[in-house]
């Protein structure tokens, strides 16, 4: 199965045409997109738009970027969420969560500690529900295996990873597969190439973050940033297929396969 396994489908950029963006990734043949939460806010949002489709699937978690505003019963809230969502054929998992010491308003010490203790917090869920998570990881990859060594048994998909082959292998290690998406298609993207060209195959799945991370393809130089949308997954899957070579029957079956073992829930 053609797998978009992040992708904010929610968000305000596919407000005016969402219904005709999920009809054109079913013609591309994508059999399920999961969607994200990543605040409170949009806990709702998520579970509604998964449930209207056919291939709708969500997670439900706490993004690093939605630590700032985020209130200490915001964590309660999320833990109500996940034990009334565990009997949903369309929950998946706690998601989007993690780390990220790339923006200025997040590298601050005040906000790393919040972000740390947010980040524990919601893999301390994880264990508890024995669901997998969804983990944005940027600038932070030691930190996130850090974490992840101290819950022993969570797994689930390193997103948009771009780290080192030896922090690869020890998310490989601890049970993660690794998201490869748009980043993945610049030509000038020398070590994420290297990186999808040379981890083995079982632990690599796709993914567009659409509306963010469009593939090369869509750029259009000094114009308007442009949209990427769930359909491009199947591009992005040949793009896979190139770097690999392998055919994109194999790369489609084998990438569905892991996300159906990470994400055991879209396996039904």
């Amino acid at each position: 199965m053609l797998i978009d396994t992040h992708c904010h489908l929610d968000a305000v950029e596919f407000s005016e045409d969402r219904d005709l963006v999920i009809k054109r990734a079913g013609q591309q043949g994508v059999g399920a997109i999961v969607i994200p939460a990543v605040e409170r806010a949009n806990f709702s949002a998520v579970q509604t738009l998964a449930r209207r489709f056919a291939s709708g699937y969500y997670a439900l978690g706490i993004h690093p970027i939605a630590v700032p505003d985020a209130q200490e019963d915001d964590l309660e809230f999320l833990e109500q969420c996940l034990e009334a969502s565990l009997d949903d054929p369309r929950f998946v998992g706690i998601g989007e969560i993690g780390l990220d010491f790339f923006l200025p308003n997040l590298k601050a010490p005040a906000m790393r500690e919040k972000q740390e203790r947010y980040f524990d917090a919601q893999l301390k869920l994880a264990q508890r529900f024995q669901l997998p998570v969804i983990v944005h990881v940027r600038r932070s990859q030691d930190d996130i295996l850090k974490y992840l060594r101290r819950h022993e048994g969570v797994t689930g998909i390193a997103h948009a990873f771009n780290g080192s082959f030896q922090q690869a292998e020890q998310f490989i290690s601890q049970g993660f597969a690794l998201g490869f998406g748009g980043a993945m298609t610049f030509e000038r993207a020398l070590q994420i190439r290297r990186l999808a060209g040379r981890l083995p195959i079982e632990a690599l799945v796709l993914e567009t973050d659409a509306p963010d991370i469009p593939p090369a393809w869509l750029g259009k130089p000094g114009g308007e940033p442009p949209r990427n949308e769930p359909a491009q997954v199947a591009r992005i899957g040949r793009e896979l297929a190139t770097l690999r070579g392998l055919s994109y029957e194999e790369v489609v079956a084998a990438t569905g396969r892991n996300a159906q073992r990470v994400l055991p829930r879209l396996a039904g």
